[in-house]
């Protein structure tokens, strides 16, 4: 049996992932609680991955997996150990996984694209993934399968599936794959500093590029990613 408090907070993160797609911060988990710290924060995840709601993730920086929700949380909720709940894995930068997937839209998936030092730049459609979340089309977004390790403090590992939205433009800060050269693609995240643009890795081991803006060219932001599970 759960306390209010982390109920609370275990709705609250289902709820903000089905509206907005993104995980909330644990300064936003704190203020939604009414906590004076996220220490607080903290421990409540601590209870409820004790009790089989969350799984932290091992080696992922505040990388958490819902893996039911109260039985009370809605009217034809099934019974524990018997859920349907899909798992959803929150990220520290909002990126979430089979999170509703979706039967009816298709996303092609593009190759592979090098989460560590650039490969090949994106090729053509090699597969089709489900739509992670209603809303996603072929039209406005593709996807590509990470190969390497460069961004696994972001949540992204290897052999992940991300889903771009198409589009030309980032803003700094934000996950993209960013084509180099005009041959070389890459998922990173990109940096705009006194008119240079800098592609960071989310892994120490590896180091951040700079190049000059017109050396650099956005195919796509990150909004999604898919994991398999075996």
């Amino acid at each position: 049996m759960l306390t209010n408090k982390q109920r609370e907070l275990l709705l609250f993160i289902h709820q903000r992932i089905k509206e907005t797609g993104v995980s909330p911060s644990f300064d936003e988990m704190k203020s939604a609680l009414d906590l004076a710290s996220k220490s607080g924060i903290h421990r409540l995840i601590t209870a409820l991955e004790e009790r089989g709601f969350l799984r932290r993730l091992p080696h992922r920086a505040r990388a958490i997996e819902v893996l039911k929700l109260p039985e009370s949380a809605t009217p034809s909720a099934p019974p524990q150990g018997r859920s349907n709940f899909k798992p959803s894995i929150i990220a520290n930068e909002g990126v979430i996984t089979n999170q509703n997937m979706a039967a009816n839209d298709t996303i092609p998936v593009l190759g592979r694209i090098a989460a560590g030092v650039p490969i090949a730049a994106i090729q053509n459609e090699t597969d089709r993934v489900a739509a992670p979340t209603g809303g996603m089309n072929a039209d406005d977004h593709f996807a590509l399968e990470v190969q390497g390790d460069s961004m696994i403090d972001a949540g992204i590992l290897d052999g992940d599936i991300v889903i771009l939205k198409k589009g030309d433009t980032a803003t700094s800060g934000e996950i993209v794959v960013a084509l180099v050269n005009e041959e070389e693609a890459t998922l990173k995240r990109i940096r705009k500093r006194n008119g240079s643009i800098a592609l960071e890795a989310a892994n120490p081991a590896y180091e951040t590029r700079i190049f000059g803006p017109d050396k650099v060219r956005v195919q796509g932001k990150l909004v999604a990613l898919v994991r398999q599970y075996h």
